[in-house]
């Protein structure tokens, strides 16, 4: 089923066009990548989708109806980049009100936030305030209100930007687990996470659609992709790229580094045992380019 359909789909402010005539058709399922660099865009095609400003030209549709219906209360939530918590109020009151905003009442209400904050793993959380959680547990607590009423589409405008890696493990599983019950589109910069989380990327830049499509993983023969979090630099370049059927090979970010080998030649077992010679530890190898590199390399 199409989840999101836009036509032509722009916004302008004065003379700059934050988002030019998108034409865009998603369907539901596994989690979807909104990507693109500061200004491409993300934030402003997420404030269309849910309402909150409207388009200059063009139109959308969720789940087959016109953007602002009231036929979509219930079904779509959101989590905006810079969502707070009123300090004043305990979590289960500030989650109790939204949930009968959603209609809930009661019980009902109280169970759907014990319910939601059991999936975000933060049971016991309910009776503190805001100011007693860690910024993680915060930004788990708004993406528990997001999952209030068991909505079909989840929009997450970078969900794990300034976490720590625990909770960013926790926020991912959590994702991936309750991908079965929703569709959620994720605009973040942390490719990596993204790359591990879900199966379909929309990619913008400067307001315009540049790719939307399958996250294509570990079909590239031509390259592989190893990260390496501590070893000496140039010693490996340089024996790297002696091995037999290593065109180049070059550091990118993070301790990453690419190696394009001949097409159709396994360098990844010469590269094991390059490794395991020099006692060098490495966390991943894969083969192809990471996202970030197929589409800003």
């Amino acid at each position: 089923m199409n989840i999101i359909n836009t036509t032509g789909l722009s916004k302008n402010y004065g003379s700059i066009k934050a988002l030019d005539n998108l034409d865009l058709s998603l369907e539901s399922g596994d989690p979807i990548a909104l990507i693109g660099p500061n200004g491409a865009g993300k934030t402003t095609l997420l404030s269309l989708l849910c309402g909150f400003i409207h388009p200059s030209s063009g139109s959308a549709e969720l789940l087959g109806k016109k953007v602002g219906s009231r036929e979509l209360i219930g079904k779509l939530a959101a989590l905006p980049q810079d969502a707070h918590l009123d300090p004043r109020f305990s979590i289960q009151r500030q989650l109790g009100l939204f949930a009968k905003l959603q209609g809930f009442s009661g019980d009902a209400a109280k169970k759907e936030v014990s319910r939601v904050l059991e999936t975000v793993l933060l049971a016991d959380a309910g009776v503190k305030k805001p100011g007693e959680l860690s910024h993680g547990m915060r930004k788990r607590v708004s993406i528990a209100q997001a999952l209030i009423g068991s909505p079909e589409l989840v929009l997450l405008d970078e969900p794990t930007a300034g976490i720590d890696p625990p909770n960013v493990k926790i926020i991912r599983d959590l994702i991936r687990s309750e991908s079965s019950n929703a569709t959620f589109l994720i605009s973040s910069h942390n490719l990596d996470e993204l790359e591990k989380l879900c199966s379909t990327v929309v990619y913008l830049s400067e307001g315009k659609l540049v790719e939307a499509g399958p996250i294509k993983t570990n079909t590239d023969d031509g390259y592989l992709t190893i990260s390496l979090p501590s070893v000496p630099e140039e010693q490996f370049l340089r024996e790297c790229a002696k091995l037999t059927g290593v065109l180049n090979v070059h550091r990118q970010a993070q301790g990453d580094y690419l190696i394009r080998q001949t097409e159709g030649h396994a360098v990844d077992q010469a590269l094991l045992a390059l490794l395991a010679k020099n006692g060098w530890k490495y966390r991943h190898l894969i083969k192809g380019r990471s996202l970030e590199e197929r589409l800003y390399g």
